[in-house]
C-alpha cells in the first residue's frame, strides 16, 4: 500500500513538472516576444502587423487589390484599461517611399469610445507606384507613436 500511494505520487508529481516547466514555457516565450515588439504574420497574402506597447495593441493589415483607387488598411485596435477615444482621422498619416504624407480619406469603423475598436483606414490612391509605405499611428494608449511599415515590391 506504501508503495503505490509512493508510485502514484510520483507519477503526479512528475506530470506537474513537465507541465511547469515545459507547457508554461512555451506559452512564456509566447509572450515575451510580444512585449513592445512588432509582430508579423500573413493574412489572404497580406502581412499584418501588430504592436503591442503600452496598454493597447493595435493590428493592421493591408487589403491589396487589383484596383488602385485607394489604399485600405484594416485596423483593430484592443485594450483593457484605456478608453479608446481618438479620431483616427486625425491622428493617422500614410508616408511613402519619397517621403510624402497622405492623410486618411475615409475612417469605415467605430466611433470614439470603448475598449476594441476596429475598421477600415482608407487613403486615397499615390500618384506614382510606391516601393513601401508606412503607416504611423499617433498618441494610442501613451505610445506617441506606433509605426506599421510594407515593402510593395
Amino acid at each position: 500500500m506504501t508503495h503505490t500511494r509512493f508510485i502514484l505520487i510520483a507519477v503526479v508529481a512528475v506530470f506537474l513538472a513537465y507541465f511547469f516547466f515545459v507547457v508554461n514555457r512555451d506559452i512564456g516565450e509566447d509572450k515575451t516576444q510580444n512585449t513592445g515588439e512588432q509582430q508579423q504574420t500573413k493574412q489572404g497574402g497580406s502581412e499584418t502587423k501588430t504592436d503591442e506597447r503600452g496598454q493597447v495593441t493595435v493590428k493592421v493589415t493591408p487589403q491589396i487589390s487589383a484596383s488602385a483607387d485607394q489604399l485600405r488598411f484594416d485596423v483593430v485596435f484592443d485594450t483593457h484599461s484605456v478608453d479608446l477615444d481618438q479620431d483616427l482621422m486625425q491622428i493617422a498619416v500614410l508616408t511613402d517611399d519619397q517621403g510624402r504624407e497622405y492623410k486618411p480619406s475615409a475612417w469605415d469603423g467605430a466611433g470614439p469610445g470603448g475598449h476594441h475598436r476596429e475598421g477600415v483606414l482608407v487613403f486615397e490612391a499615390i500618384g506614382s507606384a510606391p516601393t513601401s509605405v508606412e503607416l504611423k499611428i499617433k498618441d494610442v494608449g501613451g505610445i506617441l507613436e506606433r509605426s506599421f511599415k510594407w515593402d510593395l515590391e
